[in-house]
């Protein structure tokens, strides 16, 4: 009877050829996909905001622990339904490119690529759901500028150091996810490292990508110059989350021979 599940020098293998197909997808292939990750992500971080912007002060922290066990929904269903995800990427790419299976513009391509795209599904989920149907604005218009303004206040190495937490953590999940042959398994092994780096309130690039223009929508005063600066070290600290403290050590302890 054949195991369950991945030992951790088999998910090694797994996740660098599971990169190495993405990288080697076609243009429709990432256009698509990635698309619907940067929408899944933002779905799952509306759920966050319309949970934890309702409950009262006084619950304390309680309400940001409830939204965060639903957000990840929506990285459950880019890895179980089909997704693209610049953070997990990292990872799997990375893996692929560390083992030698792609070389670096293939990697380039796809990070580039995949992080455009979750771009504009962050967005049009923002504009479309947040700001149209109005579902981070009304009652919880103050977290939604709240938790905006909270991000774009980090410093560079506070946004560079936060998104390598947020991605050790979000790309650990991924691997988690890949450790499992059964649905029910890969939804929970992604699960609870996604809702522990929202519970601690690390920076996830994608998310930011929804969160902050869903602000600006909202009429927070935010500038195109404060959301690069986030994007752009927010996106260095994610790299260096999946790539170098998942992909690198790990393929430090299995990959080299």
């Amino acid at each position: 009877m054949s195991k369950l599940y991945l030992e951790p020098q088999e998910i090694y293998e797994y996740a660098s050829e599971k990169g190495k197909a993405k990288a080697n997808a076609n243009l429709l292939y990432m256009i698509v996909l990635g698309f619907l990750g940067g929408a899944f992500i933002s779905v799952g971080y509306l759920a966050y905001v319309r949970i934890a912007g309702t409950f009262p002060h006084e619950w304390g922290g309680f309400g940001t622990f409830i939204g965060a066990a639903v957000f990840p929904v929506g990285l459950a269903c880019i890895l179980v339904g089909g997704g693209e995800l610049i953070t997990s990427n990292m990872m799997a790419v990375g893996s692929a490119f560390l083992s030698k299976k792609i070389n670096f513009k293939k990697l380039l391509k796809n990070y580039v690529l995949i992080s455009f795209m979750n771009l504009i599904g962050a967005v049009f989920v923002a504009y479309f759901f947040g700001h149209i149907v109005g579902l981070t604005e009304g009652s919880v218009i103050e977290k939604t500028i709240h938790t905006a303004e909270a991000k774009i206040n980090a410093n560079t190495l506070q946004a560079i150091v936060s998104g390598i937490g947020c991605n050790w953590l979000v790309s650990m999940g991924a691997w988690l996810s890949f450790c499992a042959k059964d649905v029910t398994g890969k939804i929970l092994g992604a699960w609870f490292p996604v809702m522990t780096f929202v519970s601690i309130g690390f920076q996830h690039v994608v998310a930011n990508m929804f969160i902050i223009p869903a602000a600006y929508f909202a009429g927070a005063h935010i500038t195109f110059a404060e959301f690069a600066h986030n994007m752009t070290f927010v996106w260095i600290g994610n790299l260096i989350g999946g790539l170098g403290m998942v992909a690198g050590l790990y393929f430090l302890a299995y990959g080299k021979k």
